[in-house]
Parts: C-alpha cells; structure tokens; sequence
C-alpha cells in the first residue's frame, strides 16, 4: 500500500510540475498574444491535478463524485495510454484495502481497458451523472466499522439514444477516516432516493 501511494504520490508531482510548465508557457504565448484565446485545461488533468493525499474526499457523496468524474473521463475523453493508466490509479486509490485484495490493480486496468473499448466500438460515451442528495445518505455501523450506503446514475448516450444505469455503493471509512469504495452494484430503480444532478464537462 505504500509502495502504490508512493508511485501515485511521485506522479502527481510530476503531473504538477507539467502543469505549471504548460502554465507559464500558455501565459507568456498570451502577453505576446493577448488576441489568443485561453488553453483550457482537459478535465482529465484537472482531476490528475487534486491531490487527494493532502485533501482526501471528505464525505462518502464527495468520494463517489470524484470516482465519477473519473469514470467519465475513462469513456469521454481521447486518452494517452499514461492518463488512462493514471486515471486508473486515482480511481483504484478509492477502494478500499479489502476489495483490493480480491482485485490486483493489473486486473483492474485489464477490465477496465477492454470495457473502454467495447463502449468505443458501439459508440457510447457516458455523458454525465447524479450522485444521492447528502440527505439520501445511508450510514451505519458493522463489524466495529462505520459504513455508508449511497446511489449513483450514470447517463449513458449512443448517438441520439440515451440509457441509464443506476448502481449502490457500499463505502467503509477506514483507519485514516477516508471513505473508501468497498463494493457496488446494480440498483433498482424504487431504491433510489433523491439525487444531485452532476453534469459531466463532456456532455
């Protein structure tokens, strides 16, 4: 585990440190330029820029929005091998410690590589998300450990067609107090509560 938060700890410097390379660089193409417009930056890197060893999702509604921008990056964006695999890295960090051990994160980029592909050979694109209102979220206590129950919709297009696909998280906080994925699946429709509409930036 700390190896893993060591790698993704030394990437992110990296990530930075291109950062504020490409920022000075767009900000002195502007002062010679000033008629040019401004470079944006992709969200992909926007989220590759949060530090989340530093500030962690403080609340299990925060952690699934953050693993859902991430998610539509994964089936949005044009992305390099290395962001993906980034990406993946951001995203695997929010599981917690005993879904890892069911699932190597080798076999996680696997999966998830093939599952991007396949939405790329029919053309979908998940085009945004909802997340349970702060209200909505179920807490409780197991096992000498506090956990948290919520619902997420991801809206999914293939050309002018629109799908939905409504699944249950389970997080567990673990001994540092971050909110950790523990599990999720599909949901049905009569259990979810009220939800947060949280548009992608791909929409």
């Amino acid at each position: 585990m700390k190896k893993k938060t060591t790698i993704i700890g030394i990437i992110g410097i990296v990530a930075i440190a291109v950062a504020v390379i490409v920022v000075f660089w767009v900000q002195s193409k502007k002062s010679q330029n000033p008629g040019e417009p401004e470079v944006n930056v992709s969200q992909a890197m926007d989220i590759l820029l949060r530090d989340i060893d530093k500030s962690y999702p403080p609340t299990p509604k925060e952690v699934l929005k953050y693993y859902s921008e991430i998610t539509c990056c994964f089936y949005n964006d044009t992305l390099t091998q290395e962001q993906l695999e980034q990406l993946a890295e951001r995203s695997y960090e929010l599981y917690d410690d005993e879904l890892k051990a069911n699932m190597t994160f080798d076999k996680y980029l696997n999966d998830l590589q093939e599952e991007v592909l396949n939405f790329q050979s029919q053309k979908i694109v998940v085009s945004g998300y909802s997340v349970s209102a702060a209200a909505d979220v179920e807490r409780f206590y197991e096992d000498g450990f506090e956990w948290a129950r919520l619902y997420a919709t991801y809206r999914l297009r293939q050309g002018t067609e629109y799908m939905y696909s409504n699944e249950v998280f389970i997080m567990r906080k673990d001994e540092d107090g971050h909110w950790k994925i523990y599990g999720f699946d599909l949901a049905k429709e009569e259990d979810m509560g009220d939800l947060d509409e949280e548009t992608s930036k791909n929409e």
